[in-house]
């Protein structure tokens, strides 16, 4: 089944569950982040594709309030402190959470789909290093957040496998904590200690446009193809708003056709709401990238479960993808 038709048999569900019946709750607060990968959350934003969908729900005027928070450590905090409804974040991050959470009723917390899926860059502005051995003491890392970000366990898993797994943490000494677009810019300056960063396209993309930056590996090369970006909800949010986190994801399937659609004009959406700007040539090439696509059905999450369960960074691991997310899902071909 085609993505639109799943977004119609949501619409369709909640419009038969939720008759003239008002929203469980009337406001609603996201967090996105940095990066193509949040590409549908600025399309659901521009478009107002809840609050359309929701509507058709008659569930009434919803209230969104978007905010940006980058680095999973950061946005999981946004969550706890109950900032946060929904919240955009790297798998590992969730899953870290989740893990952390599980079977306490008050923090638990559950998956409600995927968003982004694509590749991580490992560059560096340092002609001595060409491959991961090539790193020293010397050479510092920025990515978004330490352990649990995205990017740090992919530079982890990507240690293991050049390494060893007993290995996996060796690079780990080497990281900074820095959101993309200030590790963009140090990067580019080479007048601060930072020399390498594990980045997400655009900013990925854009460190390569200076020759003195050359990349060491791409993710997707490394270990596959797997969501980068997913969103989560609490357990109790999603328990007393059903219809307003099926209209979320329904929101998110509409997002992904909408890009898959017209890809230079989800080009110039980004570039139009983007914090850092660049061409919309260069955002439509990431695009058109083979590694770079949309979908709310989660990739590769049991990839990282398997491996952060072996190393230790998560004590309960789940037993199939479908456990941490939302039932709704069950019957995609996720993995």
């Amino acid at each position: 089944m085609q993505r639109a038709a799943l977004a119609i048999l949501f619409t369709t569900m909640l419009v038969l569950s939720g008759g003239t019946a008002r929203a469980e709750t009337n406001e609603l607060r996201i967090s996105k982040g940095y990066g193509i990968h949040y590409l549908p959350l600025y399309v659901m934003e521009h478009e107002k594709l809840i609050e359309k969908t929701a509507a058709k729900a008659g569930l009434g005027d919803i209230k969104i309030t978007w905010s940006v928070i980058d680095g999973g450590n950061n946005i999981n905090d946004a969550m706890l402190a109950g900032t946060l409804d929904i919240a955009a974040i790297g798998t590992p991050g969730y899953l870290t959470l989740w893990a952390k959470a599980h079977g306490n009723p008050r923090l638990e917390v559950i998956g409600l789909c995927a968003i982004g899926a694509g590749s991580l860059y490992l560059n560096t502005r340092n002609p001595a290093i060409k491959t991961l051995a090539d790193f020293t003491e010397h050479d510092k890392i920025a990515l978004p957040g330490i352990k649990t970000s995205f990017a740090a366990v992919i530079l982890e898993m990507a240690a293991a496998k050049e390494f060893g797994e007993e290995n996996y943490a060796k690079l780990d000494p080497l990281t900074v904590g820095m959101p993309y677009p200030e590790a963009l810019a140090a990067l580019i300056s080479g007048k601060t200690e930072i020399d390498a960063h594990v980045a997400s396209p655009p900013f990925s993309y854009l460190e390569l446009d200076h020759p003195e930056i050359h990349r060491v590996f791409n993710s997707v090369d490394v270990l596959g193809k797997m969501t980068v970006i997913m969103a989560y909800a609490p357990m109790s949010f999603y328990q007393k708003n059903p219809k307003l986190t099926a209209a979320f994801i329904a929101a998110e399937d509409q997002a992904a056709e909408m890009i898959a659609r017209d890809k230079p004009w989800a080009a110039h959406l980004y570039n139009e709401m983007a914090a850092v700007k660049s061409s919309d040539d260069l955002v439509l090439r990431i695009l058109n990238d083979p590694d770079t696509h949309f979908t709310a059905t989660p990739e590769g999450v049991m990839t990282y479960a398997d491996f952060m369960a072996r190393v230790g960074t998560i004590k309960q691991k789940p037993a199939r993808w479908s456990d941490v997310f939302v039932p709704e899902l069950a019957e995609r071909p996720g993995s």
